[in-house]
């Protein structure tokens, strides 16, 4: 995996969690509007808003610089809309990325999958 690979899963992976945060206390925020006179819910909305965006790009550039199959893109893409897919979507990045620095220090040290 090169290095502009590895970054934008990195990205990808950084994001994952507080648009999954954002997302819950979105979803907060409306329970909160309709039951109290409390109104986060543009504030938050904004928030959530720019995260998704942001999840979204760096899910474009993850999905295109690792050439993944379409079902793990999709995957991802999903994870991204359900409350808590981002915690998911977190730590499935994070065993990819381990997974291919060791296959990374394997090639280098010229170990071969038997």
């Amino acid at each position: 995996m090169d290095i502009k690979t590895a970054t934008a899963l990195r990205r990808l992976r950084l994001v994952s969690a507080p648009e999954a945060v954002s997302f819950l206390l979105l979803l907060v925020c409306s329970v909160l509007k309709r039951t109290t006179d409390f109104n986060a819910v543009p504030a938050m909305g904004s928030i959530h808003g720019v995260l998704f965006v942001l999840y979204v790009i760096f899910w474009a550039d993850a999905w295109n610089r690792t050439k993944w199959p379409l079902k793990t893109a999709a995957l991802y893409f999903v994870l991204s809309v359900l409350p808590t897919g981002g915690f998911f979507a977190e730590r499935k990045l994070k065993r990819e990325a381990e997974d291919a620095v060791i296959a990374s220090r394997a090639r280098r040290e010229g170990v071969v999958n038997a």
